[in-house]
């Protein structure tokens, strides 16, 4: 597979708490460098990063991140925020808790109520995979089918692990038709991306590939 066709999948994240404007505005110039589906960036630099992109690369950013645990009126909240900022796309953490206890219908309401909130916007929705079985994450796959957003991600990157070839398998078996699926951390090299969207991963969560793309002399 091409390098630039992996790349066109890739939302170009950097998501530490100690990221500054300087390292946002380098994330945003690498995205329209390489050509990348969007750049993932936390919501305080939503407005100046999306004014900074003037359209040339699509702005991603994060609500109820990373933990989930917020209440559905503030992600909805955040969400509308982030769009009315310039937001493009909104990957948000579901209520974890809510899953472990079986409340699948509570989820879906959380998830339906947040896709409101984003307008029209893409909405991507984060389970951790991680800390969930099998069973919850086929699960979370009919939640996410039903609830009107566009994908289901695997992670955070701020747990205790990232995607793997299992769960983006597993979660492209048990998902709609419509329901794209984003693998999040866990790449550690181009053929690992590769081995993520032949597996049927649409998107890529990852601060890596540029960085392997530069050294390697592209772009």
């Amino acid at each position: 597979m091409e390098l630039q066709t992996i790349l066109s999948h890739v939302d170009h994240t950097l998501l530490k708490p100690e990221a500054t404007w300087a390292q946002i505005q380098t994330v945003v110039e690498e995205g329209v460098r390489f050509s990348t589906a969007s750049v993932c960036i936390p919501p305080s630099f939503v407005e100046q990063a999306a004014q900074y992109a003037r359209g040339r690369v699509k702005v991603c950013t994060v609500i109820g991140f990373p933990n989930g645990y917020s209440t559905v009126a503030t992600k909805c909240f955040e969400a509308a925020d982030a769009v009315e900022k310039g937001a493009d796309e909104i990957d948000m953490v579901i209520n974890l808790g809510l899953v472990k206890e079986g409340r699948f219908d509570a989820v879906l309401d959380e998830v339906k109520q947040v896709k409101k909130a984003c307008g029209g916007r893409v909405l991507k929705v984060i389970i951790e995979t991680c800390v969930l079985t099998r069973e919850e994450k086929a699960a979370m796959c009919r939640v996410v089918g039903e609830s009107g957003a566009e994908f289901i991600k695997t992670s955070t990157g701020f747990s205790t692990g990232g995607a793997t070839f299992e769960d983006v398998a597993l979660l492209r078996e048990h998902s709609p038709a419509h329901v794209q699926v984003k693998a999040a951390g866990g790449m550690s090299s181009l053929a690992d991306a590769e081995e993520f969207l032949r597996l049927g991963a649409s998107r890529l969560g990852t601060s890596r590939l540029v960085k392997l793309a530069k050294e390697a002399g592209h772009g």
